[in-house]
């Protein structure tokens, strides 16, 4: 049974991995989310994609909006992750994401789950390419 739980090693934490996640990293857009994504050879981790959400105050003022944003935006990539992950399994790269959220209102789950799709599908098919 495939367990689609997120532990924290899927997590992006690392202020130095981040710096050059948005330093070096390509960027895609599917509204309302923005990713900006980095493949590394290295394999220092095991994990093969470490990924980060951020939904600006300047875009939603209150907190109860942003962790709301941020549980779907989370909820999305956890039970589509698996388009991405074939991908990088069969190109032997790992992969740096930081997905943020563009809007100013408030989005449904299923469009932020559409829009996770298109960008984790995007994602797949820069690994893929050689």
């Amino acid at each position: 049974m495939n367990r689609k739980t997120l532990p924290k090693s899927h997590r992006l934490c690392s202020t130095k991995a981040v710096e050059h996640l948005f330093s070096k990293g390509q960027s895609a857009i599917a509204y309302p989310l923005r990713a900006v994504y980095c493949f590394r050879e290295d394999s220092r981790t095991e994990v093969p994609a470490r990924f980060m959400l951020t939904v600006p105050k300047k875009k939603q003022r209150h907190a109860v909006d942003r962790v709301l944003l941020r549980r779907r935006m989370r909820e999305a990539y956890r039970l589509n992750r698996d388009i991405l992950f074939t991908s990088l399994a069969d190109s032997h790269l790992q992969c740096d994401m930081a997905f943020i959220y563009l809007s100013t209102h408030k989005s449904d789950y299923a469009t932020i789950e559409a829009s996770m799709k298109q960008l984790l599908d995007k994602i797949s098919k820069d690994a893929s390419q050689p």
